[in-house]
């Protein structure tokens, strides 16, 4: 009975030496083909970096979405940040919250920084919104009639891109030199003798029905979704020139590979194509 006791376990401990030694083995072999290891590694390298910008809704936000695949081609995944004022976008730039931001102009850009102390600069010159006079009650300028209301921004840049939009027209004439310092004051000729409204540049895009024309600002316009302006700022205005929409970032961020990364985006044919073919001449590229 002993000897058959001694058989059995001698045969179990050979049966679980084998299956010890195969597992063993197994390991190894798992060992030597680390794969995964070698993956993940690999998955890595084709990573994409993230790269976060801040924005207004239209049309900033939207010609950024727009433009996710071709900065996915320079290894960047782009998040987009959006803002309903003007402030927290510059602020987040500065304190490195955002990579860069896309929403003003530069007069807008330069004043920020004096009056806040902050180190941000241009990258790049993108669009350009430019100002439109929209149909009230009269549907065409040459319809315009003696004492004609004309609604436009009471704060002096904006009134000043209004009334040179009007010069541009024909319809006044502003004193020499004034450009973009004019008032109604600075009207030297007035041949229909239009009555000039001006009122907060916000409203005046929803108080066009109340006039016969109105100049609004092209970011208001979208924003209050009217279309198909009689008239617009040329793109060689000195407006046009003046207040292109720019990509800004922190002062020495301006040739880093994000930026240059996020410029070639903003700058390509997909970007052009579909602010041309998005916005018509409501926002104008001006690469």
């Amino acid at each position: 009975m002993k000897k058959k006791v001694f058989a059995l376990l001698a045969a179990a401990t050979l049966t679980l030496g084998a299956l010890s030694g195969c597992g063993s083995k197994t390991e190894a072999n798992d060992n030597n083909n680390n794969t995964p290891a070698q993956g993940t590694e690999a998955e890595s390298k084709t990573e994409l970096e993230k790269i976060v910008v801040g924005a207004s809704p239209t049309p900033h936000a939207e010609i950024l979405n727009a433009v996710k695949d071709e900065l996915a081609k320079e290894g960047y995944e782009l998040e987009v940040v959006e803002y309903n004022d003007y402030v927290l976008p510059n602020t987040s730039t500065e304190d490195g919250e955002l990579d860069a931001n896309f929403f003003q102009h530069e007069p807008y850009l330069k004043d920020f920084n004096a009056e806040n102390g902050t180190h941000l600069v241009t990258a790049a010159y993108i669009h350009f919104e430019p100002f439109g006079i929209y149909a009230g009650k009269t549907s065409d300028l040459k319809e315009l009639k003696d004492g004609a209301k004309v609604l436009v921004p009471n704060d002096t840049t904006n009134e000043a891109r209004a009334l040179l939009l009007l010069q541009q027209e024909g319809l006044i004439k502003l004193k020499e030199g004034v450009g973009l310092q004019a008032t109604k004051l600075d009207i030297e000729e007035n041949p229909l003798n239009l009555e000039i409204i001006e009122s907060e540049a916000a409203q005046v895009a929803r108080a066009v029905q109340d006039v016969d024309i109105a100049c609004v600002n092209g970011n208001y316009a979208l924003g209050a979704g009217l279309s198909d302006p009689i008239a617009v700022e040329s793109v060689e205005s000195e407006a046009a020139q003046t207040y292109a929409n720019i990509v800004c970032v922190k002062e020495g961020n301006e040739d880093s590979p994000k930026t240059k990364a996020l410029v070639k985006a903003l700058t390509s044919d997909t970007a052009k194509k579909f602010i041309e073919s998005k916005y018509g001449n409501s926002v104008i590229p001006v690469f």
